[in-house]
C-alpha cells in the first residue's frame, strides 16, 4: 500500500519533558489507523506533534513524500493534513453553520457546497445549523469539529480521542460516521472526482485515531499500533491485536 504518513524515530516532548521517544509509524492512502494505549503514552502528542502545534526535537516526518518536519500548522493544512483535538475544536459563539463556513476558508467559492455535503452527513447539525455551537450537546460538538475539518477536504485527518464523554449511544453514532469518512460517503467527493473515486484505496480519505475505547477502535480500523512510554510496542492488523491475550489483558480488560 503506498505510504501516505510515514513517521520514523520521532522525539517529542514539552519543556524538559521528553514524551515520544522514538516513535515509528505509518498510514497507507486510504487508510484507517488506530493508537492505543494508557494514559501517558503519548498518543495526544503524536498527533499534536504531526499537526505543527508541537515542535520536534529528532526524527522525521513525511507526508505525501514531502519532508512536513517541523512546519508550521498552515503548512501542514494546505497539504491536506488536518487535526481534530478532543476539546477546544469549535467556536461556541458562533453558529453551526458559521464554523462550517470557517472550515472551508482554503476554498472560499466552494464553501457553501461543501457545508450542505457536510449538514448531510451529519443530518443532527442540519436541525441545528442556526444554533450557537457552545449549546451543542457533547456528540453534536464532536461531529461539527469533524465536519468542519472535512471542509478542507483533507487527505488525511488526525482524530484525538473522538468518543470521549460521550453516551454510548452517541459513541457508537460517531463511529459509524468515521466509517463512513473513511469509506468516502462525505458527499465531498461530488465536488472534485465524483464520490466513486473517494472509494478507491488510493483516493479515500485517511484517519489516524487515537480512542479511549480500545476495544471499538480495534473492531473499527485496519491496522493500530500499541503505545506505552513514548514507543511503540505492538502493531498488526486490528482484529490481530484485538484477539491478542497480552493486548487484551493490559488495555481491553481482559
Amino acid at each position: 500500500m503506498t505510504a501516505l504518513l510515514e513517521v520514523q524515530d520521532l522525539v517529542a516532548g514539552y519543556g524538559d519533558h521528553e514524551i515520544l521517544r522514538g516513535l515509528s509509524l505509518s498510514v497507507g492512502a486510504g487508510e484507517l489507523v488506530s493508537v492505543i494505549g494508557p494514559n501517558g503514552a503519548g498518543k495526544s502528542t503524536l498527533l499534536k506533534t504531526l499537526a505543527g502545534l508541537v515542535r520536534p526535537r529528532a526524527g522525521r516526518i513525511t507526508f505525501r513524500g514531502a519532508d512536513i518536519t517541523g512546519s508550521s500548522t498552515r503548512r501542514i493544512i494546505a497539504s491536506g493534513l488536518c487535526y481534530v483535538p478532543q476539546e477546544a475544536n469549535v467556536f461556541g459563539a458562533l453558529s453551526v453553520w458559521e464554523n462550517l463556513t470557517i472550515g472551508g476558508w482554503p476554498a472560499p467559492r466552494e464553501r457553501s457546497e461543501r457545508a450542505h455535503a457536510m449538514v448531510e452527513l451529519f443530518p443532527a447539525l442540519a436541525a441545528r445549523r442556526r444554533a450557537r455551537a457552545g449549546t451543542l450537546s457533547g456528540g453534536e460538538r464532536q461531529m461539527l469539529a469533524m465536519a468542519m475539518a472535512l471542509m478542507v477536504e483533507p487527505r488525511l485527518l488526525l482524530l484525538d480521542e473522538p468518543s470521549a464523554g460521550l453516551a454510548p449511544a452517541l459513541q457508537r453514532l460517531v463511529f459509524d460516521r468515521i466509517r463512513d469518512i473513511n469509506e468516502g460517503r462525505t458527499g465531498l467527493g461530488a465536488l472534485r472526482a465524483g464520490l466513486g473515486a473517494l472509494r478507491t484505496g488510493r483516493d479515500r480519505l485517511g484517519i489516524l485515531l487515537v480512542e479511549q475505547n480500545a476495544r471499538e477502535s480495534l473492531a473499527l480500523c485496519q491496522r493500530a499500533y500499541v503505545l506505552a512510554m513514548g514507543r511503540v510496542r505492538a502493531e498488526g492488523p486490528g482484529e490481530t491485536l484485538r484477539n491478542d491475550p497480552e493486548i487484551r489483558r493490559l488495555y481491553l480488560g481482559g
